[in-house]
């Protein structure tokens, strides 16, 4: 049998390990904190690792060890953006028996998330200007678009069942016409305020559009537009 002293000398490594996983764990996850800062305001080609390693006071072997390299951890930004909204999203109280206050609810979420996290946009524009090759790495990227659509598709369903909603309805095509239009008008506000003579960033403005949007989305699916007054 043995000792108490054998006892506790065996338990000592398993306190460290857990120490050690926590102390990792927070090392990373300040890591892509700093990084998606960063890759935020400079993009991908700007986003140095050093600026990165002093952004979240630590050291370039670190980005190194965890991510293996800078497009690595771009990759990692990216996972982490869309698990972000994810969760946003899925925190969203809906009642899919109320179709139009649930889909109403869906197309505020996402304008809203989109000016309320600028730094979702940029992020997707860096992307896209390299022609989406580092999200294309990811084993994850399927899996963050099923939620988003899937929450639209039941919303969709209910109100198809009890004939407020056209029926032949893609919950895909829909999702990317809310997205653009949310899109579309965060990523654009600069040069549109310029465009228009008018401050797009004004929450009055922005709260015209959304309006607008909503209203763009009702007409889309309902059987009888209006029909939701």
């Amino acid at each position: 049998m043995p000792t108490p002293t054998n006892r506790t000398a065996s338990a000592k490594p398993l306190r460290k390990t857990g120490v050690r996983e926590r102390s990792a764990e927070t090392t990373r996850d300040s890591l892509l904190r700093a990084a998606i800062k960063v890759f935020a305001k400079h993009g991908l080609d700007g986003g140095s690792i050093d600026k990165i390693s002093r952004a979240a006071k630590s050291h370039d072997r670190m980005i190194y060890y965890y991510f293996g390299n800078k497009e690595g951890l771009f990759v990692a930004v990216l996972e982490e953006t869309y698990r972000r909204f994810n969760d946003a999203q899925a925190a969203l109280a809906l009642d899919v028996n109320q179709p139009v206050a649930s889909l109403t609810a869906v197309v505020a979420f996402i304008l809203q998330y989109y000016r309320k996290h600028p730094e979702f946009v940029t992020l997707l524009n860096s992307e896209n200007l390299h022609r989406g090759k580092h999200i294309a790495k990811s084993s994850k990227a399927r899996d963050y678009s099923s939620p988003a659509i899937g929450v639209i598709d039941a919303v969709l369903r209910s109100g198809a069942a009890c004939g407020l909603f056209r029926a032949e309805l893609s919950a895909r095509d829909l999702y990317m016409m809310i997205a653009a239009l949310g899109y579309f008008y965060q990523s654009n506000r600069f040069t549109l305020s310029a465009f228009l003579g008018e401050n797009l960033e004004a929450q009055t403005t922005f709260a015209q559009w959304e309006a607008f949007v909503t209203d763009t989305v009702l007409r889309t699916v309902l059987t009888q537009p209006g029909s939701a007054d």
